[in-house]
């Protein structure tokens, strides 16, 4: 049997138990990657979600602006850039947290997400009962 180029060249996901992932994009740099959280910010979110995603990407930038450490920046970056390709997507409406970042999380990261998750609750629980603020 003769092999044909084309067929060695074409690559499948046909009987393979996980399907190709997409090749990740080229890392971007900081001010347009900074730029393109803003326009998917604009373009995806409600306007209470993307004041409050708006400010946190602002706060993160720059307190992260005079890190040294390459790999930092690249960690830093790589995450920034798959969140944005996750909005820009449909997927991370009801996705869920990895469990590998949770635990490579610090004390002080975990009660910020605390934090988060308590006023989304909240304002839930006002949006679902116009009595909650009487009360």
């Amino acid at each position: 049997m003769r092999v044909s180029q084309s067929l060695l060249a074409t690559a499948t996901n046909v009987g393979a138990s996980k399907p190709f992932r997409p090749s990740p994009m080229a890392l971007l740099p900081p001010i347009p990657l900074f730029r393109r959280l803003l326009r998917v910010h604009r373009k995806r979110l409600p306007m209470e979600e993307r004041l409050l995603g708006d400010m946190y990407v602002k706060a993160e930038f720059k307190a992260h602006k005079d890190i040294d450490n390459p790999v930092q920046i690249i960690g830093f970056l790589s995450e920034w850039q798959m969140y944005a390709q996750a909005l820009e997507g449909e997927s991370w409406k009801d996705a869920k947290m990895d469990k590998a970042k949770i635990d490579k999380m610090n004390d002080q990261q975990i009660g910020q997400l605390y934090e988060l998750m308590q006023a989304i609750r909240k304002q839930e629980l006002e949006e679902n009962d116009p009595d909650f603020e009487k009360r």
